[in-house]
């Protein structure tokens, strides 16, 4: 099985992390926005966050390109007004996925994303430290498309057979004086009933926020 230029002995293999912490399924779009995580500390968060680029414009497909862009420090500032305002800024995630269902992975699970930020779980500050960062394509005031949901689901099962102990929460949970998102249409029931994670695995709830 071939995903881009990389070969696969099965499906098995694609749909598994490797020995260096990157998805064979996914789409590979390296971030140097990354670094090492404290010595011994093994991933047991997930923060699911939402990214469109430009804001509320992630129904045009140049918004996925946008977000590579900004991930891999490569975006142009002068396509947008707004784009100008962030091209400074260093961030990358674990993961995107887009309206269609595509999933891009920019930095490896061994290592630390910069999704976060400033951020506290359930006492525990720099969620950095410990987290997966999943970004999804779109913005706090509208829906989230049923592909995005039945892709996330694959990939945390996925990341799951490496990760078993893991919890989940949003951006807004770890920073709530920041961050809004995924927001108010992210659907937190549809998730644990398409994954069978325990409720109890949800610390914040099941009720959309």
């Amino acid at each position: 099985m071939k995903q881009e230029e990389r070969f696969y002995c099965s499906a098995q293999h694609l749909q598994a992390l490797d020995d260096a912490g990157w998805l064979g399924s996914a789409l590979w779009r390296p971030s140097p926005n990354q670094d090492a995580r404290p010595d011994g500390c093994i991933p047991d968060l997930v923060v699911i966050h939402h990214i469109s680029l430009p804001p509320g414009e992630f129904q045009k497909r140049a918004s996925t390109q946008h977000i590579i862009d900004f991930f891999q420090n490569t975006l142009d500032i002068s396509a947008h007004p707004y784009f100008a305002e962030i091209g400074g800024q260093k961030v990358s995630s674990h993961f995107l996925i887009s309206r269609q269902g595509q999933v891009f992975q920019f930095v490896s699970t061994k290592q630390r994303a910069w999704h976060a930020g400033v951020s506290e779980f359930l006492g525990r500050e720099r969620c950095n430290d410990f987290s997966i960062g999943i970004e999804m394509e779109g913005d706090g005031d509208s829906s989230f498309e049923e592909i995005q949901y039945q892709q996330l689901s694959i990939l945390i099962q996925n990341i799951q057979k490496e990760f078993p102990k893991l919890q989940f929460a949003g951006h807004s949970d770890i920073a709530p004086q920041r961050k809004m998102d995924p927001g108010k249409f992210f659907d937190w029931t549809k998730l644990q009933k398409t994954t069978l994670i325990p409720e109890k695995n949800f610390p914040f709830g099941l009720d959309s926020r």
